[in-house]
């Protein structure tokens, strides 16, 4: 484990030098979000554009493995919402909750962290988890809080999940990329660099943005925060793992950069949600900070036992 540690070690170092430089007040929460809307409209658009780009759709979309990753998130999914009904809070709540425990930070983090551990055949695997994770349960978290409020579900929701989808970038650049090389169209020298040097940035600037965002992050409640960590950074992986090993017939390989990509910490864009709905924010906050700093070692440790796994 030591070894893989070492490698993951600086990418938290980044986040630990923005978490630092905020807490000081040499970066304002203004500009960490200057630099988010930079790293997620920019920089990390022309990173995964130029991956899909290079990459063919009919090779890496690996239908038993979304289904594997949906199954085994699923089931974590709803054994956290089932502890929130007994706790007695609202399906908004619920909803945010459930979403903490299993929605990783599989774009800012896990595209360029586990690509370097696990070496590049890893990308198509982890956009295929990405595409899940804004797919299925992106959508199910509006369609949740949206229709507990409406009191009934109507077509009205989808209309906002459908505009909510086309809207995000990560979407959208993977949507051309796959494109673009559908079409086999060259991809010219200047537009290639340009791509290059533009994603060089998302690595950095995300990781940095992540540590300057934690700095505003509350660690109030910390037993329901505690909850979800566990469930994001053990229940997930230990469900994935199970689904792909033992339920469905996944490739070895691709399974175990699903069970990497769900033992990352909770997403930052599940806070962007909860507040712009107004749906249990701090609590949210307190999970990213808590299942960040724990996810030091559990990433490092996971990323350890898979790589014992006979792939």
């Amino acid at each position: 484990m030591l070894p893989i540690l070492l490698k993951t070690l600086p990418f938290f170092a980044v986040i630990a030098l923005g978490y630092g430089a905020a807490r000081r007040g040499f970066f304002t929460p203004e500009a960490t979000a200057y630099l988010t809307k930079f790293v997620f409209y920019f920089a990390l658009s022309a990173m995964l554009f130029r991956f899909s780009a290079s990459l063919s759709l009919s090779e890496v979309l690996d239908w038993p493995l979304m289904l594997a990753y949906a199954w085994g998130t699923a089931l974590v999914y709803l054994l956290a919402q089932g502890v929130a009904f007994w706790r007695g809070i609202s399906v908004a709540e619920a909803a945010v909750e459930a979403q903490c425990a299993v929605i990783g930070n599989v774009g800012f983090l896990g595209v360029p962290m586990l690509a370097l551990l696990l070496g590049p055949d890893a990308v198509g695997p982890i956009i295929m988890v990405l595409s899940v994770d804004l797919l299925v349960f992106g959508s199910l978290i509006v369609i949740l809080i949206t229709g507990s409020r409406d009191g009934r579900m109507s077509l009205g929701i989808f209309r906002t999940v459908g505009l909510g989808l086309l809207a995000n970038p990560m979407i959208v650049s993977l949507s051309l990329g796959f494109g673009w090389s559908a079409l086999e169209l060259p991809m010219p020298a200047p537009l290639d660099e340009f791509l290059v040097l533009l994603g060089a940035a998302a690595t950095p600037g995300a990781l940095f943005a992540i540590g300057a965002s934690l700095a505003s992050k509350s660690a109030e409640r910390l037993r329901v925060a505690g909850w979800l960590s566990f469930c994001k950074l053990v229940l997930h992986p230990l469900a994935i793992a199970a689904s792909v090993l033992l339920v469905f017939p996944v490739d070895p390989r691709n399974g175990a950069v699903a069970i990497a990509a769900a033992a990352l910490p909770v997403a930052g864009n599940v806070y962007i949600l909860a507040q712009h709905y107004g749906v249990a924010p701090q609590r949210v906050s307190a999970a990213i900070l808590v299942s960040t700093v724990l996810s030091i070692l559990s990433v490092s440790g996971v990323v350890a036992w898979i790589n014992k796994l006979p792939v």
